[in-house]
């Protein structure tokens, strides 16, 4: 009896994650037709099979959730092997003003639409979070499915979004300690905890990143591939325990890894990063409730327009430091609109904590219309903008800047 239980589970298993694997491939390729990144049709899949839809999965969430957590670390791991330590730290040293700037505006929103909504101080404070940090997973992969992980603006995106996960090591422990009564001794001491493991794990990519890089390295692609994945998920597991975000400590160890690692780690985990990414945003929607969207919809719709505005203003202005032409500013900002899993963390600390029972649905609209409108504007306003900016030139007797700047 318990055997062929088991055995119906399997099949219902298969059958579902097939089917939904299936249905992902074919948006894939719908999407790689028109030209767009497919994050948005896997958002649509996880929206048509979530709460509050007709058609639900039964025992596949589990697995569609643990590999969303892989889908996330395994995208800010590809997406460090892109950088050098040297080249992070000067990015992070030249763009902390803009790490400013992007606090003060896409904080702001949040905490003044949670006092205008009638909620408390904490309230408030969650919701500026939750507008203040873009979605480090989604950027990762609109980076990669544009191929634009080499041009001048992307080193100033990655920066401000390092200096965000950093500020989440303070303001996760921060906030966690009010949520549980905590004394303000314990919450500084996970603070402290947190910064010092960020700092270390830095420092030690930096400077022993190349003799790390010949100790891993093997020429079998089985024991590298297990090598790397399985250092990339410890090293992400023990940020996580510390308090640091899992996709920071991955982005580390990608910073960490170069030479013939770096490539060969390229060919070998790209495959399972966009598998397990595609889990990612199919279970980010899965979590989301159809029924309570209405309610909410208005003020999270604000909400994100004006915060979609704050994030083009940010990456602007630090791509316009960084001496980037105006087209690569406005690449910049688009590319940062996205809001996604570390918004929803935040949302679920207050909801867990009974803080206020709209800030669920409201994250989950918010992020919902921002992890889609941020896909689309990075294709499309790219275009648009170069548009503008002929004209602009045309009209001042210049040459075309299409002709002229790089990317």
């Amino acid at each position: 009896m318990l055997l062929a239980a088991a055995s119906g589970d399997g099949a219902r298993l298969l059958l579902e994650l097939g089917a939904v694997i299936l249905g992902l491939a074919l948006l894939a390729r719908l999407a790689a037709a028109i030209g767009l990144s497919p994050i948005p049709f896997y958002l649509l899949v996880g929206l048509a099979l979530g709460e509050g839809s007709p058609v639900r999965l039964s025992i596949s969430t589990e697995f569609i959730e643990s590999g969303s957590q892989i889908g996330v670390v395994l995208l800010l791991f590809l997406l460090g092997l892109e950088y050098s330590g040297p080249e992070l730290i000067g990015s992070l040293r030249q763009s902390a003003p803009t790490g400013g700037v992007d606090l003060v505006l896409n904080a702001t929103p949040g905490f003044l639409a949670g006092l205008l909504l009638g909620w408390g101080p904490l309230a408030a404070l969650i919701l500026a979070g939750v507008t203040y940090i873009s979605s480090s997973g989604i950027i990762a992969k609109l980076l990669s499915d544009l191929g634009r992980t080499g041009n001048r603006e992307t080193p100033t995106v990655l920066a401000v979004l390092v200096i965000e996960d950093l500020t989440m090591a303070v303001y996760l422990p921060l906030v966690a300690g009010i949520l549980v009564g905590g004394s303000a001794l314990s919450t500084t001491g996970s603070i402290l905890v947190a910064l010092v493991a960020v700092t270390a794990v830095l420092g030690l990519a930096v400077r022993y990143g190349d003799h790390l890089s010949r100790l891993v390295f093997s020429r079998s692609d089985e024991v590298l591939l297990f090598t790397l994945l399985g250092m990339t998920l410890l090293v992400a597991g023990i940020a996580e325990q510390l308090q640091v975000s899992a996709a920071v400590g991955a982005f580390l160890v990608g910073i960490a890894i170069s030479g013939r690692s770096a490539d060969a780690a390229h060919g070998l985990l790209t495959p399972l990063r966009d598998l397990f990414a595609g889990a990612f945003f199919v279970f980010f929607a899965l979590e989301t409730d159809l029924e309570a969207l209405p309610a909410v919809a208005p003020a999270a719709i604000a909400l994100a327009a004006v915060t979609a505005v704050t994030k083009v203003a940010t990456g602007w202005w630090g791509a316009r430091r960084a001496g980037i032409a105006t087209p690569g500013r406005f690449r910049a900002g688009f590319a940062l609109v996205a809001r996604g899993e570390f918004s929803i963390v935040i949302a679920g600390l207050a909801v867990a904590g009974g803080v206020e029972r709209r800030l669920g649905p409201l994250t989950a609209a918010y992020v919902l219309t921002l992890a889609v409108l941020g896909p689309v504007i990075t294709r499309f306003g790219d275009p648009v903008v170069l548009r503008f900016t002929d004209r602009a030139r045309a009209g001042r007797g210049q040459i075309s800047p299409t002709a002229t700047t790089g990317p």
